[in-house]
């Protein structure tokens, strides 16, 4: 039986299906960044493969899928011996796509896909590592398996920041794309804030009051059109405050007003503390040639992104 805080690296389906070692939903957390060679040519990822010869294979520093037996006896496994809408979407990528690498890659995602899921606790997240070349595929499959109501974040990564290429002539790729699925609709998720800009206090919505201390300056008006509706220093909104609570903040000296005199409520902020992280990440590099990190394999991913989703 799998314990607590394992780690599991590899891609041997016959292991994940073990359910001696891999019970029904044991895992809190699933990180997967599937071997794909985003680089090669989309004439040879979607040209027609025939024979049985050649069998979907990974090597460590070699993204190689090709169609052949295993594709084809894992994709009729998955049409016919799935409880998923796996089965379905799979069929009819099949018949889109044709019987190509692509089609293998596809096929062995998704037979592996099925067992994560599986394994995954109601309360756990998975995070899929890709790029654009095979990403908007493996969204159908992942919706298909987890379910689309699952869906949480589409996050873009920017892996690098420019390429400097003479001979582009298209927009330079820079980033990849970390797909974020949960098995229900109650997870676990831990907010991570950034660390604010050194010229964060310069921005519209920062205050520095009197007190030396800094505040956000936030919206005095109730959303929706909801609370009570007066007269607040020549402005009639629906505010979030009653007029009691108006007088006893402006006492307080809680309140400010913009150019136009709409009462703005001041909070107290965090002076370290940035705002909470979205679902774009430039702030963590790749490992450099001078990094200690440096494993030589050609698509290796920083220790600060793994931390960060863990």
């Amino acid at each position: 039986m799998v314990k607590q805080n394992t780690l599991f690296y590899g891609d041997n389906l016959d292991i994940l299906r073990n359910r001696e070692y891999f019970p029904d939903a044991c895992v809190d957390l699933i990180y997967l960044d599937p071997p794909f060679n985003s680089s090669r040519s989309y004439n040879v990822l979607f040209k027609d493969e025939s024979g049985s010869d050649s069998e979907a294979q990974i090597t460590a520093f070699e993204d190689t899928w090709h169609w052949g037996r295993t594709s084809r006896d894992t994709l009729h496994d998955l049409i016919h011996d799935t409880e998923y809408q796996v089965s379905k979407a799979m069929e009819a990528l099949h018949n889109l796509i044709g019987e190509n690498q692509m089609m293998a890659y596809l096929v062995m995602m998704a037979a592996r896909l099925v067992e994560l899921h599986r394994v995954l606790k109601p309360t756990g997240s998975l995070y899929l590592h890709c790029d654009p070349t095979a990403s908007h595929y493996l969204k159908i499959i992942l919706d298909a398996i987890f379910g689309p109501t699952n869906f949480r974040n589409e996050i873009i990564w920017r892996r690098t920041r420019a390429h400097n290429d003479a001979r582009l002539t298209r927009y330079g790729a820079i980033h990849d794309v970390i797909f974020f699925y949960t098995k229900t609709d109650e997870w676990t998720y831990n907010k991570i804030f950034l660390e604010r800009d050194a010229d964060a206090p310069k921005t519209h919505d920062l205050y520095q009051h009197t007190d030396g201390k800094l505040y956000r300056k936030g919206d005095c008006t109730a959303p929706g059109g909801r609370g009570p509706r007066y007269e607040w220093n020549g402005h009639v909104r629906n505010w979030r405050f009653t007029q009691e609570e108006a007088k006893r903040l402006e006492k307080e000296g809680k309140i400010v007003y913009s150019r136009t005199g709409m009462p703005r409520v001041l909070r107290p902020v965090e002076p370290s503390r940035g705002p909470q992280l979205q679902d774009i990440w430039t702030d963590i590099d790749p490992p450099n040639s001078g990094s200690t990190e440096i494993l030589g394999y050609p698509t290796q991913k920083p220790l600060s992104l793994l931390e960060r989703i863990i």
